[in-house]
């Protein structure tokens, strides 16, 4: 008798990569990690290293196979998740990295993309993005102006640039494929979301050479061999790590606001048609098989764990983490806090935005406006996408900032809407795994849940009002 089939999900993330395995119900059988530096040279740089990347993989990838001892013959594929604006420059022959990593939290060359303001509603019309430094394309022209060693490359000939995923996929595959998934491929700020595939004219408006990006794929096909130890993997996913935790339960449901918290938030809307264009947020392919295409209505909030992080290197506050709860908990009246912790997003749009407190308190008080500021601005994104699609019928969160209960009443107060939150701390994994594993029924749907009802809670949209009416007169919006 065939053992049953498993698979290996890898998520590589921000501050570590991550490698699971998983059954065909979707239950974790095991897990490993490894931790991965970020860099921040410059005020608004942002940067990894694209080797220790690629390590850390291998390393989380070999310790996780080597657990299941002989079952490790029985995982049939693998799936890889990844940064969705993260991108790199490296060569075409030997792999190796021209420039870091940067980070889709990085924002040099915000100022040098203001210039092309004028043309934004067709960049939005195109790529379903606003125009921003997040994003691949400020980046990689930055890379051309200031590396010599990707305009050595440019000039030999042997240049690839584009998303991390395909870099990795380049690194981690035996064929060394040249590949790019529709999502990943979007957050370059390059790719068309009609034509699915790499645009002449944004390249142009960037002032990027064609033919050195890599080729545009499917989310789900036989993508290349990877190969840990004894055993040979084929990788049959690819996508980035937001939207592959829409699929974290399997078939995402397309009443549910589908929200992850982490460094940033993110809201999305799983649709099985085109959006088409939708003002003031992001739309996207979060699945293409080839036959079937799931698109996604998305909004976005950057000051989310950032914050968190801003507050405690701001205040002191060493062990806000475990005060958090109590404060949450006190009756008193907290200021507003207007935040654009690296940079306003969804759906206002602001990348200069100055964060600010209006009002005064105590550092407790101060530190519930920040978690309610994330609450706020998930609202507004919310209230955004009401406009344009069906009333969700409910929210579900994931992420390690969504373990704030406080954080996830005062979104169910705001919404009306109940909060699901499952104890699924591999929501990325689970959700790649789900795809590489070609999506069985049997994906498991048993993991814990909890559910915060709305409440009545009229101090909380008091202060909200008086908080979206800031935040109209700071951005007309």
């Amino acid at each position: 008798m065939n053992p049953e089939p498993l698979y290996l999900a890898i998520d590589q993330g921000t501050h570590a990569s991550r490698a699971v395995v998983l059954d065909r119900c979707g239950r974790v059988l095991a897990s490993a990690a490894r931790e991965l530096g970020l860099a921040r040279p410059q005020p608004d740089w942002a940067e990894q290293d694209g080797e220790e990347m690629v390590e850390s993989i291998l390393a989380a990838a070999r310790e996780v196979i080597a657990s299941v001892g002989a079952g490790r013959r029985a995982v049939v594929a693998a799936g890889l998740a990844s940064q969705r604006s993260s991108c790199i420059c490296w060569d075409r022959l030997s792999g190796r990295p021209l420039s870091p990593v940067f980070s889709w939290q990085d924002r040099r060359a915000h100022q040098w993309l203001r210039q092309f303001e004028p043309r934004g509603e067709e960049v939005h019309r195109k790529t379903g993005l606003f125009l921003s430094a997040h994003y691949g394309a400020s980046k990689l022209r930055w890379a051309l102006d200031h590396l010599p060693a990707v305009r050595e490359a440019r000039a030999a000939g042997t240049l690839c640039w584009g998303p991390q995923a395909s870099f990795l996929a380049f690194r981690l595959l035996d064929e060394r494929p040249l590949i790019a998934d529709p999502q990943c491929a979007a957050r370059t700020q390059l790719w068309n979301l009609g034509t699915r595939d790499w645009d002449p004219e944004l390249l142009a408006l960037f002032g990027l050479p064609q033919g050195f990006l890599p080729e545009s794929v499917p989310t789900c096909r036989r993508f290349g061999t990877l190969r840990l130890e004894d055993c040979a993997i084929p990788l049959t996913a690819l996508n980035g790590d937001q939207s592959a935790a829409v699929f974290a339960c399997g078939w995402p449901e397309v009443d549910s606001a589908y929200v992850n918290i982490g460094t940033s938030a993110f809201v999305q809307r799983a649709l099985t048609r085109d959006p088409g264009d939708v003002p003031r947020l992001l739309s996207g392919i979060i699945l293409d098989d080839g036959e079937t295409t799931v698109y996604t209505v998305e909004g976005n909030v950057n000051g989310a764990g950032t914050a968190l992080e801003w507050l405690r290197q701001e205040m002191g506050i060493a062990d806000l983490d475990t005060r958090l709860p109590q404060w949450l908990a006190a009756p008193d009246e907290p200021p507003l806090f207007l935040n654009g912790v690296a940079g306003l997003g969804g759906p206002f749009w602001r990348p200069d935005f100055t964060s600010r407190f209006i009002g005064t308190g105590e550092p407790a008080q101060m530190a519930v406006a920040v978690v309610e500021s994330i609450a706020f601005l998930l609202q507004a994104n919310i209230e955004e996408m009401a406009k344009y699609l069906p009333p969700a019928a409910r929210i579900r969160v994931s992420g390690g900032v969504s373990q704030i209960d406080g954080l996830c009443r005062r979104l169910a107060a705001l919404s009306g809407l109940p909060v699901h939150r499952r104890d699924d701390a591999e929501a990325t994994a689970r959700g790649i795994g789900y795809l590489a594993a070609a999506r069985p029924a049997t994906w498991d749907h048993a993991v814990a849940e909890e559910v915060f009802a709305p409440a009545a809670d009229a101090a909380i949209r008091l202060r909200y009002r008086r908080w979206r009416a800031l935040m109209a007169e700071a951005t007309g919006v």
